[in-house]
């Protein structure tokens, strides 16, 4: 049994092997103790004084003989055991190197059925997924490593069995080598499609705010007084504001699109979207300076309105003033309505002043182009009739006023 040449074909085999070689071990430890026993008591026949049954050396013979079989049963079974460890260590690498070839095989099955995403969420799950593989691949590389310190190990020994350990340790390195370039491969390709996803969910954003923006800025609404059209141009300046912060977005669109992976930047519709976004963008723009200069005619607009309002409300009181008013023919009187129009002189410089600059803001609308040129001119048209009217009035009031002061001198004269 100890010098049987069986040392197992598989680990099974030799764990199988080990356990009967431990029961002859044991089997041999409890025959020393007998064999121990046994020399103990011959040798007491060779130390008798007087009648020896046995010559003492026939005794001392036999005694030595059978320890030395012992001592090299012992040796024997020393030596089987090592050789079962080593075969043990032999079959347990080449089992380990076969579940690591089994575990590259089936990752690169898994890689190569593996697709990198139809959208942004399905490559974020996917990116997370490849990270957990990663993961693994970094506890196998390590389990892989000791394995082949384990090779190294039996092929410095030189063991009976390390034939083959060489080539299957070259194998698995180069298939694991591969199966990190697929992985690798794989990363990238997840970046690639990631980074693309990205871009087009945030281009996607970026046409949304750009939808909306252009619904504010083309909006018609531009208030129905001076109040509410200064409330609108608040508001469109902030939008203005914000499609000026967008325009570096916009802008750093076309260095993003170089960034991504050829496949993907290359694409037409990518490149279609990009040209889309920037014609969108320039839309609003234009639209929103538009907007802002119809916002601030129509402000000018109501202002006008309110300025000629003012402006009307004085003429009619002052109309109305200068049609009731009669001249009186008592010197005293004549004083005193002469001094009112004194005072009516300074309100009508004022008047005028503001009526000019009526006319100068109509006749900027109406060089503008505004939409409301005809009913603006009609308005000034209306206001200056009326004020040429209360100037009329007023010019006839102080010639008879005139008339009647001289009148009176000359009465005082005589």
């Amino acid at each position: 049994l100890l010098v049987s040449k069986d040392l197992g074909k598989h680990l099974l085999e030799v764990e199988d092997l080990l356990q009967k070689h431990g029961l002859l071990e044991a089997d041999i430890s409890a025959q020393t103790e007998r064999v121990q026993a046994l020399n103990a008591a011959a040798l007491k026949f060779s130390e008798l004084e007087g009648y020896q049954p046995c010559d003492p050396q026939i005794i001392c013979n036999r005694v030595n003989h059978v320890q030395t079989c012992l001592e090299e049963l012992e040796e024997l079974a020393a030596k089987r055991r090592k050789e079962l460890e080593d075969s043990r260590q032999l079959w347990t690498f080449f089992q380990e190197m076969e579940e690591a070839e089994a575990w590259i095989r089936e990752k690169e099955k898994i890689l190569a059925a593996k697709s990198c995403g139809r959208d942004l969420s399905s490559v974020v799950t996917l990116t997370n997924k490849h990270k957990t593989m990663l993961g693994e691949l970094g506890n196998r590389r390590a389990l892989l490593h000791q394995t082949m310190k384990k090779g190294e190990k039996i092929l410095a020994k030189k063991s009976f069995g390390s034939v083959g350990i060489q080539e299957k340790m070259r194998e698995v390195c180069l298939r694991w080598k591969k199966l990190e370039e697929i992985t690798g491969l794989h990363q990238q390709r997840l970046e690639d499609a990631l980074n693309f996803f990205q871009f087009s969910a945030e281009t996607d954003d970026l046409v949304a705010w750009l939808q909306d923006a252009y619904r504010i800025v083309s909006s018609d609404d531009f208030g129905h007084d001076d109040y509410s059209s200064q409330a609108l141009l608040r508001k469109h300046r902030a939008v203005v504001d914000e499609v000026e912060k967008h325009r570096a977005a916009v802008l750093s669109l076309r260095k993003q699109l170089a960034l991504l992976a050829p496949d993907h930047r290359q694409g037409v519709d990518v490149q279609i979207r990009v040209v889309e976004v920037e014609q969108l963008y320039g839309e609003v723009a234009e639209v929103a300076v538009l907007r802002t200069q119809w916002l601030q005619d129509a402000l000018a607009v109501y202002r006008m309105f309110s300025e000629v309002h003012a402006c009307e409300v004085w003429v009619d009181e002052k109309e109305q003033w200068l049609e009731k008013m009669e001249v009186p023919e008592e010197l005293d009187e004549v004083e005193v309505v002469q001094h009112r129009f004194e005072s009516l002189d300074q309100e009508m410089n004022s008047v005028m002043g503001r009526i000019l600059d009526v006319n100068q803001v109509v006749q900027q609308l109406v060089d503008g182009g505004h939409p409301s040129s005809d009913e603006v001119r009609s308005c000034q048209d209306h206001l200056n009739s009326r004020w040429n009217r209360v100037v009329e009035l007023v010019e006839n009031k102080k010639s008879q006023l005139s008339s009647v002061l001289k009148i009176q001198n000359f009465l005082l004269e005589c």
